[in-house]
C-alpha cells in the first residue's frame, strides 16, 4: 500500500460502487481511447482495461510509475495501456504525445487542478469526446446547476452538456478527504456554439454576428470580475441591449444563462 502525497492532492479511489457509476457514465466500448489523469494505484485504471479499451494514463508521483509498471506489466507489453510520467500540466504543454481524433477522458482529479484541466480540455484544438471526471462535490453541482452560475459552468455549458451524476463519500477514498465528492459528465462537446449557431430564441434582435471564441470569454470573465456588480455597469451595456437578450438591467452574472451570454456577446460589439 503506497502513502498518498498530500502535496500532489492525492485521494485514492477506493468504493466499487462509484467505480461502477463511471464505469457505467463512460459507456466504453473496446474502439474508445481514454485519457486517465492520475491514475494512483490503479484502481480505477484495472477498471478501464476490463472494458477492452485503449488507455493513456498519466501519472506525476515517481513511486507509482514503478508500481504502476508491475501491476500492468502484461497490459503495457500489449499496448493496451501506455503509462506515461510526468505532471498532466506539462504533459499538455509538451504536446509529444499526440491523442487521438477521438478520445474520452476520465479522472478522479486533485481538487486544485479542477478548473484549469477542464478549461484546457474544453477549449483544446483536440477537444474529447465526453469527460467523466471525480472531483469536490460542490464544484460539480455549481457546474451542473440551471440557476446559479460561475465563470467554470458557463465555460463548460459553452462547449458541452454537464449531468451530476452521483455524490461520492469522503468515506470512498483514502485519506478521506476533507469534502464529499461527485461524478460529473460532460457530454455533446464540441465548438458548435461558435460556429454559425443561430441567436438564442429569446433574443429580441436578429444579427449575423458569430461570436469569436476568445472575445466571447473574455466578456464572460469581465462579467464575473466582481460578482456584486451589475452587468449593465461592467460590461458597458445599454438597457435597450440587455433587455433584447431577456436580461434584466439589474441582473448580475451569476444570474445569466448561457444563451444569455451568447446573446450578448452577439450584440456587443465593444468586447
Amino acid at each position: 500500500m503506497i502513502k498518498a502525497k498530500k502535496s500532489l492532492g492525492q485521494h485514492f479511489l477506493t468504493d466499487q460502487s462509484a467505480l461502477r457509476a463511471i464505469i457505467e457514465t463512460a459507456n466504453l466500448t473496446p474502439d474508445d481511447t481514454v485519457l486517465e489523469i492520475g491514475p494512483g494505484e490503479g484502481f480505477l485504471t484495472e477498471a478501464l482495461l476490463q472494458t477492452g479499451a485503449q488507455v493513456i494514463t498519466v501519472e506525476k508521483d515517481d513511486r507509482l510509475i514503478g508500481f504502476l509498471s508491475i501491476k500492468f506489466k502484461k497490459e503495457i507489453s500489449e499496448r493496451q495501456l501506455i503509462l506515461i510520467h510526468s505532471d498532466i500540466l506539462d504533459f499538455l504543454k509538451a504536446k509529444t504525445y499526440k491523442l487521438e481524433a477521438t478520445y474520452k477522458l476520465i479522472a478522479n482529479i486533485p481538487y486544485y487542478l479542477t478548473g484549469q484541466i477542464i478549461r484546457h480540455f474544453l477549449s483544446s484544438p483536440n477537444q474529447p469526446q465526453a469527460m467523466t471526471l471525480m472531483l469536490q462535490k460542490e464544484v460539480a453541482k455549481r457546474i451542473a446547476n440551471s440557476k446559479k452560475q460561475s465563470l467554470l459552468s458557463i465555460s463548460v455549458k459553452a462547449y458541452g452538456a454537464p449531468h451530476y451524476i452521483k455524490t461520492v463519500p469522503r468515506g470512498a477514498f483514502r485519506p478521506a478527504p476533507g469534502v464529499d465528492s461527485a461524478i460529473l459528465h460532460i457530454d455533446n462537446i464540441s465548438r458548435d456554439r461558435f460556429k454559425g449557431v443561430p441567436l438564442p430564441k429569446l433574443a429580441r434582435v436578429t444579427l449575423d454576428i458569430d461570436p469569436d471564441e476568445k472575445k466571447f470569454f473574455a466578456l464572460v470573465k469581465r462579467g464575473f470580475s466582481q460578482k456584486r456588480k451589475m452587468l449593465r455597469t461592467k460590461l458597458g451595456l445599454t438597457v435597450e441591449e440587455l433587455l433584447s437578450c431577456d436580461v434584466e438591467p439589474t441582473a448580475r452574472a451569476e444570474n445569466l444563462t448561457v444563451d444569455q451570454w451568447f446573446c450578448l456577446a452577439k450584440q456587443n460589439k465593444k468586447i
